[in-house]
């Protein structure tokens, strides 16, 4: 691994969650080079970053529905207006190119891949030119812990900071074997999955609905509300996943958050972050 890439690596370990934005001050001595470290750490699976559709082309399977009769198309009055905006050029273009109007650059986003699932255009996915975020992922964090070993003569001169970020980092993750905290890992899963398996998606459900109803939210209950009520006995993965499985079944839908003035950075945090277009805000029970 290069010095630079260590850097950049131990730079992240100082963070909250691993995690900041890319145009953060800390990464301000690689100048020029953070986009593409970023980029070459992410091939290798050590980090993850923000991302958004760079460029769209229509596509034949995309060319033949916009033929097909209207009250025969598969699509809603939004995905079709695109879809044509998009039909109009004779190559790729951008995404910021396309004017819909009364049309969000959110929900524009969010369209689009969704067009791209369909196979109807391909979508051109690079790096997040604005507000981008780049995190340790699980990858990384099992590389640095059980598998990074520095080498003389290519390892950087390490500042005592990024130094103290990496012993940090190993005191919370480093994995210990004793046979007293095996038997009580042991017993906290039977008793983690007795607690976990009485909460059901169902009464996830209800809970929202008595949230939106106790704090008139009006059906757009934002997550914040419900993760203080369900986490803890949940984790924040086991209640993404449920609402997940809820919005699968069409029983809820997300929104995103288009003004983020009124919310503090904990709260808006508290969000489900998507790789294109904005954090799932709003909870909207259908």
């Amino acid at each position: 691994m290069e010095t630079k890439q260590v850097k950049f690596l131990l730079k992240l370990l100082g963070c909250a969650n691993y995690r900041t934005g890319l145009s953060s001050s800390i990464f301000d001595g690689f100048k020029s080079e953070k986009n593409k470290i970023c980029r070459d750490l992410g091939e290798l699976e050590y980090v993850d970053y923000s991302r958004e559709v760079a460029t769209v082309k229509i596509l034949p399977a995309g060319q033949a529905l916009l033929k097909l009769d209207s009250t025969q198309l598969p699509i809603d009055n939004k995905e079709l207006k695109l879809l044509e905006k998009i039909s109009k050029s004779s190559g790729k273009i951008a995404p910021s190119e396309i004017k819909v109007s009364a049309l969000k650059s959110d929900e524009r986003d969010i369209i689009l891949k969704t067009l791209s699932e369909r196979g109807l255009i391909s979508a051109e996915i690079k790096m997040k030119r604005l507000k981008a975020e780049v995190w340790l992922t699980e990858r990384g964090i099992e590389f640095l812990r059980d598998e990074y070993i520095p080498h003389k003569g290519n390892n950087p001169v390490i500042s005592l900071d990024l130094l103290g970020n990496y012993v940090q980092f190993l005191r919370n993750n480093l994995r210990v074997k004793s046979e007293q905290v095996s038997t009580l890992v042991s017993d906290n899963i039977e008793s983690y999955s007795d607690i976990n398996s009485n909460i059901s998606d169902e009464e996830i459900l209800e809970t929202i609905k008595k949230l939106d109803r106790e704090l008139g939210t009006e059906n757009y209950l934002p997550i914040f509300h419900l993760r203080q009520k369900l986490q803890p006995p949940l984790l924040r993965d086991d209640l993404d996943q449920a609402l997940y499985r809820l919005q699968k079944s069409d029983k809820i839908d997300f929104s995103t958050l288009q003004e983020s003035s009124a919310y503090t950075p904990e709260q808006i945090d508290a969000g489900i972050p998507q790789n294109i277009g904005g954090q799932l805000f709003f909870i909207i029970v259908n």
